[in-house]
This record gives C-alpha cells, sequence and structure tokens, in this order.
C-alpha cells in the first residue's frame, strides 16, 4: 500500500488544479478538461476492483472451493475468453451508444456480479459453476469498458493532449499492477477471500457513482461523425449497416492501414511472448529455483514498476525523435532484453532476468501511450469503437493462445523451453514496427475528431 499512494498522489494535485491549460514542454494538458478527470478517477477506482479481483478470485476457488490446478486454469481463461467472443461486435455495439452510458452499465454490471460472490458464499451457495459464470460474464463488461474508454478520450481532451492523457491513465495502470495486486493479497489475508471480493465490487461501483459526473455530449457517432460517403448509402436504404458489415469495416481499417496494423501484430507478438513466460514462471520459481511465491511476486511487481517508467517516457521520446520513430526506437533497444529472462536461477541469472524483465516492460510502457494515440489520430471519431475492438481482439486472442502454447510446450519439452520461445518472441516483437512506415512518422498525423 505505501506504494500505492505516491505514484497517485501527483495525479490527484494535478485534478485538484484544473487551470493549468498547457504542460511545460507546450503541450495541451488534459488536466483542464473536467470530464477527462472524471474518467481518470473513475479509472482509479475501476482498476483497484480489477486488480483485487485479480488476486482474490483464484483464491476463492482454491480456499473456499477447493478448486483444483485445472479449475484454477479455467477460470484464468475464462477471464479473458469474452475478448474472443464478443470482442469484434463490441466496437458496433459501442458505436452505436453513448460512451458514457456504456461504461457506467460495464461497472455497474462489474459491481453487481463481484457482489453476488460474497452473498452467495455467505448462504452457502457459491459454487464453481457460479463462479465462472461470473468471471466470464464481468469479463464481458471489462469488454465493453476497456472500449468505450480509449474510445471516449479523444473527444474528451482533443488531439493536444492525447499523449499525456495516455500517459496518465498507463501510468494509472501500472501504479494498479504493482500495488493494487498487493492490496488485493494483504485484504484476502485480513478478511479471506470472499469477502475481500467485496471491496472489488465497492470499488466498481464507485467508478460507476463517479461517471455519473461526466457530461453527456458524447452523441452516437455513427449519428454525428459519419463519413458523407457513408451516409448516402444509409439514407436511401432508410437505416445504417448491420453489425457484421460494421465489424468488417473496423477490421478492413486496422489490417489494410500499414501503421495500424504494424502496431497489431507487434502487440500481439509481444504479447504471445509475455504471457508464454508469465504462465510458466511460477513453476520456474517454485519447483526449478525453489523461490517463494513472494519472490515471484516482486518479480511481477519489478514489471510494473517498468510499465510506469516507459509511460512516463513516452512523451520525452516522442519529442526527441518523433512519435512513430519513438515507437519503433523503444521496441529496437528494448525488445532483444527479453532474452535475458530464460537465463533466470538463483543467482546473477536471476538479476538478468529482473533486468531483461523491467527493460520489456519499459518498451510496452512506451508503446501503449504512443500506440494507443497514434492508433487515436489514425482513426475517424465514428470508427473508433471498432478500431479498438478490433485491437483488443487481436492482442488479448493472442494472450488466450499463448497460454495454450505454454501448457503444450512445458508438457512436450519443459518449463525452460516455454521460457526461451517466449523470450524469443518478444525479442522479436519490435521487428513489425521497424519494418512499417512508422520508423519515418515524426508527427501525430491529422484526423476525423
Amino acid at each position: 500500500m505505501p506504494t500505492f499512494l505516491p505514484t497517485f498522489l501527483p495525479a490527484f494535485r494535478r485534478v485538484r488544479s484544473p487551470r493549468r491549460a498547457q504542460t511545460p514542454d507546450g503541450t495541451r494538458s488534459p488536466w483542464r478538461s473536467g470530464d477527462f478527470r472524471v474518467l481518470f478517477s473513475a479509472s482509479v477506482l475501476s482498476t483497484l476492483g480489477t486488480n483485487v479481483t485479480y488476486v482474490a478470485v483464484p483464491l476463492v476457488a482454491v480456499l473456499a472451493l477447493d478448486a483444483g490446478p485445472g479449475q484454477v486454469g479455467l477460470l484464468a481463461s475464462l477471464s479473458t475468453a469474452a475478448f474472443l467472443l464478443i470482442g469484434l461486435p463490441a466496437g458496433a455495439w459501442v458505436d452505436r451508444m453513448r460512451h458514457r452510458t456504456v461504461l457506467i452499465t460495464a461497472d455497474l454490471l462489474r459491481a453487481a456480479l463481484f457482489a453476488w460472490i460474497p452473498v452467495a458464499w455467505w448462504f452457502d451457495v457459491l459454487t464453481f459453476d457460479v463462479l465462472c459464470a461470473v468471471v466470464l460474464l464481468s469479463g464481458a463488461a471489462t469488454v465493453l469498458f476497456d472500449v468505450a474508454s480509449q474510445s471516449v478520450l479523444p473527444r474528451l481532451v482533443g488531439p493536444a493532449a492525447l499523449i499525456p492523457a495516455n500517459s496518465a491513465l498507463v501510468s494509472l495502470m501500472a501504479a494498479g499492477n504493482v500495488a493494487g495486486r498487493g492490496a488485493g493479497g494483504a485484504l484476502v489475508q485480513l478478511l479471506g477471500a470472499p469477502l475481500a471480493v467485496v471491496c472489488a465490487a465497492a470499488g466498481h461501483l464507485g467508478s460507476a457513482l463517479r461517471l455519473l459526473r461526466m457530461g453527456r455530449g458524447d452523441a452516437r457517432t455513427t449519428e454525428r461523425t459519419a463519413h458523407p460517403a457513408a451516409r448516402e448509402p444509409q439514407a436511401a436504404a432508410g437505416r445504417g449497416p448491420g453489425l457484421r458489415a460494421q465489424i468488417a469495416e473496423g477490421l478492413r481499417h486496422v489490417l489494410g492501414h500499414a501503421e495500424l496494423r504494424a502496431i497489431a501484430v507487434s502487440g500481439a507478438v509481444g504479447n504471445l511472448g509475455t504471457v508464454m513466460v508469465n504462465t510458466m514462471l511460477p513453476v520456474v520459481f517454485t519447483r526449478e529455483l525453489g523461490l517463494s511465491a513472494g519472490a515471484l511476486g516482486l518479480f511481477w511487481a519489478a514489471g510494473g514498476v517498468g510499465l510506469f517508467l516507459g509511460a512516463r517516457l513516452a512523451r520525452p521520446l516522442a519529442d526527441r525523435f518523433g512519435h512513430g520513430r519513438g515507437l519503433v526506437l523503444a521496441g529496437l533497444w528494448l525488445s532483444p532484453a527479453g532474452l535475458l529472462v530464460p537465463l533466470m536461477d538463483r543467482g546473477v541469472g536471476l538479476w538478468a532476468a529482473v533486468a531483461g524483465w523491467v527493460a520489456f516492460a519499459v518498451r510496452t510502457g512506451t508503446a501503449n501511450v504512443l500506440g494507443v494515440s497514434l492508433r487515436q489520430r489514425l482513426t475517424p471519431a465514428d470508427l473508433l469503437g471498432r478500431m479498438n475492438a478490433t485491437f483488443r481482439f487481436l492482442l488479448t486472442g493472442s494472450m488466450a493462445v499463448a497460454a495454450a502454447l505454454a501448457g503444450a510446450i512445458g508438457a512436450h519439452y519443459s518449463p525452460r523451453a516455454v521460457l526461451w520461445a517466449g523470450g524469443a518472441l518478444i525479442c522479436l516483437s519490435c521487428l513489425p514496427t521497424l519494418l512499417s512506415p512508422l520508423r519515418g512518422r515524426r508527427d501525430l498525423p491529422a484526423t476525423h475528431l
């Protein structure tokens, strides 16, 4: 918990000083937007809830329901299954609806679902099947919340403030990874796993209540900003395009654009490697090296610190080298450090692995800020939901594939082979952007916002 407060206090100082219109380098500050301050403070509460459930829900399965390793693995896969099941249509749904409404509804749904866990446990009706249903449905709500959050951001802050706004949100995510999961573990130890989930439900409820203060001016983007060329056939037919056509339009926009395609492929390859490593780290730490679960937690926390540093370095890097070039150079410099992770042992190799993990986390934090900002500026407003949903589908889909690959390689070869495969993929994740037009881009593009 002490790590959490220093990280967030500077952000809340900015929230209390909305008059500051520019950052020191002259970039427009997102903090002058009241709606952005609402979104950020709501995201603080939502991120806390998400990270508490990351720790508490598996422990509910193990401690309260006596679940085995296979059942815990099933819970983990269900938490991301929604991104594959509804990831693509979610973008079209978000583009048809008010973003504020989607955000509030998603948070209320998650609050209700997680609140049901301790209630069902108290009345002795909680079963593993019920827990699976809660995880799957809450994952669907998370899909909608994430897509709507990234889609509404350009409207809240404007083009000039996208990079500092994304930097603030990625820093928040990093702080949640470092401190939120630690807080979740402490809550489980203090209250027990089922009651700790109450705190997660309270976080999502608080986020929903905070979002009620967001302005109502986000009219449906498909009605407000569709291209004139797209409006004519709709008017002739008397209705808008169908869901399948809208999903296809989002896919064409991402996969048919060289820069967006490079960002998507790079992120998917990096996720493949990262999740393969994360899947097998508990086995390597506890069985091969005989290290404690606490040591594993510190290893993951170090990655959260790297993610935060990368988010803070993104704008200086873009100012020095350009937005596209900065993204490419961060990958070229830091992605090869992924090959240090498989070297871990109980001596110097462990420190080398930590250094490699932190270095790639810095690259991930930088890529999240610059890559998301480029995505938002390269996409017309009426396609933002579908663009973000397409990225979520591709990036989270790669995580599901990675978990399966890790299990197969670990079973047929060894856990160490999984680490080498994951480290190699992390290293190669810089190639798609290096071979794309991004290496020549200095400035953010003008777009329809």
